[in-house]
């Protein structure tokens, strides 16, 4: 009995540990973080007085605006285009390509990095400047995105002021 419990395969080899599941990824798939994937990027963001609208356009891919106020014209304001790949949101603001960075995007967010090409420095006044800019998305509307204005009243995603 004692050999035939011993050649049976009885003991078992401990189980291999599971590599701990991605929280974010575990978070899509509950439901508590929206899908980045699934989401259109176009709409209006903003945190306090930043604000950034996306609209689509069918030659440029999408139509980016972004307006930062501090207050006492401490200011910066652009348009140019943007495309998506991912969670990677590709800005260039302006025709010359100088201010050409990539984001991040996760579906709610998007956030510019710390540091920018110096390019992006004309877009702004003062001691400006867009580096680290973080916004949450208002509306999933492009109406909505392509009405926003800056301070001087400049459409920045639509077309006639």
């Amino acid at each position: 009995m004692l050999l035939l419990a011993a050649c049976s395969g009885g003991s078992k080899q401990p189980d291999k540990p599971q590599p701990p599941q991605d929280l974010e990824k575990a978070a899509i798939e509950r439901g508590l973080v929206r899908n980045p994937a699934d989401t259109d990027v176009a709409g209006l963001y903003a945190r306090d007085t930043d604000r950034i609208c996306i609209v689509p356009d069918e030659e440029l891919g999408y139509r980016i605006g972004a307006f930062v106020d501090y207050g006492d014209r401490i200011t910066c304001s652009g348009s140019g285009r943007a495309s998506r790949v991912g969670e990677a949101l590709h800005i260039e603001f302006g025709e010359d390509g100088s201010c050409s960075f990539d984001a991040k995007y996760d579906g709610d967010k998007i956030a510019f990095p710390g540091a920018l090409p110096d390019g992006c420095n004309k877009f702004c006044a003062k001691r400006a400047s867009y580096a680290g800019l973080e916004v949450a998305r208002l509306s999933e509307s492009a109406a909505e995105a392509a009405a926003m204005r800056d301070a001087n009243g400049k459409r920045l995603c639509g077309g006639a002021n």
